[in-house]
């Protein structure tokens, strides 16, 4: 059962989110939705529950974890299925182990927003449909407030999951009746269309290996860093779960580090790509008892490399309004990633102002793009290959900058854009986390009113930190 907080208060709730499960976001600002979504009060009909899982920590088997401040009150019905609400940071659950099972203000914040920033990406992810807070004190690295948010996905279901009663069976030295229950229950409810197939726990590892795969290819077309890619931390749905020291990239060095206390660089943004893979060979073998062989199970596994490889394609052809594709293409992709990281030139705004290139410009017109770099004769000799390649396809100038515009955003949650609008919310002003919800929620729009939140970071933005308290 959630544990009260005194006196609950409205911070935020998402309309988008909000209309998936035919709730007025108006409403949420009510005092009813306030106590409900803290978890002062428990609805009519709603049976709070947690989940135990295990799970593999920056590659470490960690033993028994679970929703140690995770408490999930049921459903409601949408137009594509029920989606679970779960509150984060509503108190203590029997898999707390020496956690307060409390949320922070600080970092429930930086997932409300970027749960929601994604989602308007277009990346597969949990949502974030409402932010409360309180006065509550909560001790971390300094003391800082309370805060609950109302997540939602289908299922919060992890590789852990499995993967716990697995070794739970082997350790009872029994079999895993328990491993069973939970496939069949993830099959008959996610993947029902592997119920009649001769092996259904075959399908159902090549299909989370398929979503998993084209979940990090748009996490590194978009530049995002999870920072904590655990196997507890990963949705047998292929969904982005779990935001704490994620952040995304700016000045573009493939081996950034997003999490202070990875200190090893396992979950670097390049280390993305083979982790996934890792994660699923863990769920893999968590199950190898219902799939029957390791040469199935390493078949289902191959899925991987090429689901990636083919959606990575997919989307850095549409970032480069490339409208077809032709030989020669992954050598100047490469070499387009080897000028980025020479230059360590700013993610985001190299992408979005590729997109005013024109086919017969220069060095003039080409400015707020060529000054992204230190080397501008590196970049003109790339520009020149790409304006070769758009040639060759008879590209079109404002056809190809309408159809790059919707690939690459303009504006994404940088870290120094999250830090000023929690530092206001301390201080008890929410105005700055309703304007940066409002501007994430689109992306891909030119906003010229807000052209500030599209800006290269300040100086002190390099300065920032998160970790896993975040």
């Amino acid at each position: 059962m959630p544990t009260p907080l005194p006196s609950p208060y409205f911070i935020a709730a998402s309309t988008p989110a909000a209309a998936l499960v035919g709730l007025d976001p108006q409403a949420l600002a009510q005092e009813d939705f306030v106590t409900v979504f803290t978890g002062n009060k428990v609805a009519v009909r709603s049976q709070p529950l947690s989940a135990v899982y295990s799970g593999h920590q920056f590659g470490v088997w960690a033993g028994q974890l679970g929703d140690g401040r995770a408490i999930v009150l049921g459903d409601l019905p949408t137009a594509n299925g029920p989606m679970e609400l779960q509150l984060k940071g509503a108190g203590l659950t029997p898999y707390s182990r020496m956690g307060d099972g409390r949320a922070v203000l600080r970092s429930s914040i930086r997932e409300f927003l970027c749960s929601e920033a994604m989602a308007a990406l277009g990346i597969p992810t949990t949502r974030a449909l409402m932010l409360t807070g309180s006065h509550q004190r909560v001790m971390r690295e300094t003391v800082e407030t309370a805060a609950v948010v109302t997540r939602m996905a289908p299922t919060f279901v992890r590789f852990g999951s499995f993967e716990h009663w697995l070794y739970r069976g082997k350790q009872a030295q029994r079999g895993g009746d328990e491993l069973k229950i939970l496939a069949d229950y993830v099959i008959k409810n996610w993947y029902p269309e592997f119920l009649g197939s001769a092996n259904p726990y075959k399908e159902l590892l090549a299909e989370v290996t398929r979503r998993t795969a084209h979940m990090i290819a748009h996490w590194q077309a978009v530049g995002f860093m999870h920072g904590v890619m655990n196997t507890d931390n990963m949705s047998i749905l292929g969904l982005t779960l779990d935001y704490g020291p994620f952040g995304f990239m700016e000045a573009f060095d493939a081996n950034h580090i997003c999490n202070h206390t990875d200190q090893g660089g396992r979950y670097s943004y390049a280390n993305q790509v083979p982790v996934g893979h890792w994660n699923c060979y863990a769920l893999g073998n968590a199950l190898l008892p219902l799939i029957g062989t390791p040469e199935d199970t390493e078949e289902a596994l191959d899925a991987y490399r090429p689901a990636f490889g083919a959606k990575l394609d997919e989307l850095l052809h549409a970032k480069l309004g490339l409208f077809d594709a032709r030989d020669g293409d992954s050598a100047l992709f490469d070499d387009m990633f080897k000028l980025l990281q020479a230059n360590h030139a700013d993610f985001t705004l190299f992408f979005r102002r590729l997109g005013d290139l024109q086919l017969d410009g220069g060095v003039e017109q080409d400015a707020p793009l060529r000054d992204l770099f230190i080397d501008r004769e590196a970049f003109d000799a790339w520009a020149g290959q790409y304006r070769a390649r758009l040639r060759l396809e008879h590209s079109q100038d404002a056809l190809r900058r309408t159809a790059m515009h919707r690939s690459n955003p303009k504006y994404v949650l940088r870290n120094y854009l999250a830090q000023t609008a929690i530092e206001q919310a301390q201080n008890g002003d929410f105005g700055g986390v309703h304007k940066l919800l409002a501007v994430l929620e689109r992306p891909f729009d030119e906003q010229p009113e807000n052209e500030s939140y599209a800006a290269l970071p300040p100086d002190w933005a390099a300065h920032l930190e998160v970790s896993c308290s975040s």
